[in-house]
């Protein structure tokens, strides 16, 4: 096998294992994206953040159980929820 040949099947294995990018305007998070997002534990989203009443409204898919579905986030809202909280100069 040439190095043309091995870098043709390593090319094609990153390839299959790269996922697609979703665009920023209809992504949705989950509360670890979140807290990665906002530099907090996945605790503090979920205690102290998503629970507060300004905090942007969970999407809810169904699930094949029945079961409530893990809250998902509008990617834009969250961000916009969180330039709220910037710090004004006087």
């Amino acid at each position: 096998m040439s190095d043309a040949d091995i870098i043709e099947r390593l090319a094609a294995a990153v390839a299959e294992r790269i996922k697609p990018t979703v665009p920023l305007n209809i992504d949705l998070w989950d509360i670890a994206t979140i807290a990665s997002y906002m530099k907090r534990d996945v605790t503090s989203v979920r205690e102290r953040f998503a629970c507060l009443p300004d905090f942007p409204p969970a999407i809810r898919l169904p699930s094949a159980k029945g079961n409530r579905a893990q809250p998902l986030y509008k990617a834009t809202d969250v961000i916009a929820w969180t330039l709220k909280y910037q710090e004004r100069r006087a």
